[in-house]
């Protein structure tokens, strides 16, 4: 079994859990996920089953779209609605929908973005998330020793090596900022301290950050109440089964799963002749004579035709058939490297 799932993830499990569940009731052990979901999060999130593994580095820097919904009036420590509040409630008058749509600008095109610290960015090889936890852990031990030690615990506040040591440590807690990009940011509804938006996003982008970031910018606090992925890449919740349904029908999975020939449209594909499905069998560069055709992407709405020189970084091999048989790229001498060879 190989291709591509498209799984509507409800909320409540992890990513990590969906592709444990998937496994037992695929019987197959190679599956894995494409792009992490939060728990809290639904929507579009794609499955490689079986060969398809292979690809799933292609998959992984494809926009995104999302609808968010965004709660005014205090932080919280993972940004999100499960996380603890931070800072005082704000009592003051909400922002209007200008006063939104304004302070988003800020956040629309490229710009480098701080991502949260629950997250799954990686500290000097840890998760992020693993610290962030270790660290609030250490902080409910710090108040729990304060209110039965009163006076130990407010000489150890006072001393500024400690008070420089627990700095140290929380920056070494924070994800580096990343360069991300949004194509779009709409206000769909701004009803008091709930504010709903669509994202159309780059790959590394985080709405819970940007549920943060508005409400610092807009006075008020904020964090993420509710997120659906609807696209990643080319895919959108129109093509995904429910995780509900696959489980019950193993047969429903089998049947929604996408061929390798079908993963990555944005690619250009060559159809190959027989000594060119021999000679990538082989591992060995295809020359202009193995191709049958050259055909553009998907997706591409160019005019040209690309070829062994196209500026796009892969190209998909296929048989007469249709089939994937791997994906290359283009060599300095215009020949094509198969780099990746699923048969």
């Amino acid at each position: 079994m190989d291709g591509l799932l498209i799984v509507d993830k409800p909320s409540g499990p992890t990513s990590h859990d969906v592709v444990a569940r998937l496994r037992r009731v695929l019987r197959e052990p190679r599956i894995g996920h494409t792009g992490t979901l939060d728990p809290l999060a639904t929507g579009v999130l794609l499955l490689v089953v079986g060969k398809a593994t292979r690809l799933a580095k292609f998959l992984r820097a494809s926009d995104k779209s999302y609808d968010a919904v965004i709660r005014l009036g205090f932080a919280t420590d993972t940004a999100d609605v499960l996380g603890r509040p931070l800072g005082p409630v704000h009592t003051g008058p909400m922002p209007s929908r200008a006063e939104i749509e304004t302070a988003l600008d800020e956040f629309r095109g490229t710009f480098m973005q701080q991502p949260p610290a629950f997250s799954a960015k990686k500290i000097d090889g840890q998760r992020s998330y693993k610290l962030a936890r270790a660290a609030r852990a250490a902080r409910n031990l710090a108040r729990t020793l304060a209110r039965g030690r009163e006076s130990i615990a407010s000489s150890a506040i006072d001393d500024p090596q400690d008070q420089q040591g627990a700095s140290t440590q929380e920056m070494k807690m924070t994800p580096d900022p990343c360069l991300v990009t949004s194509y779009a940011v709409n206000v769909v509804r701004a009803d008091d301290d709930l504010v709903t938006l669509s994202v159309d996003c780059s790959a590394g982008f985080y709405i819970r950050s940007l549920a943060h970031d508005l409400g610092e910018r807009l006075g008020t606090g904020g964090h993420l109440t509710a997120l659906r992925r609807t696209r990643t890449g080319s895919f959108t919740l129109d093509q995904a089964v429910t995780l509900d349904a696959v489980e019950r029908d193993a047969q429903q999975a089998a049947a929604a799963l996408l061929p390798l020939a079908g993963m990555l449209p944005a690619l250009p594909s060559v159809v190959l002749t027989e000594e060119g499905v021999t000679r990538v069998l082989h591992g060995q560069d295809l020359r202009p004579h193995d191709q049958l055709s050259t055909l553009k992407s998907e997706l591409s709405t160019r005019n040209s035709q690309p070829s062994a020189l196209s500026p796009e970084p892969f190209v998909r091999l296929l048989n007469a058939r249709g089939e994937l048989l791997a994906i290359a790229e283009p060599t300095g001498s215009g020949a094509l490297h198969p780099s990746v060879v699923l048969v």
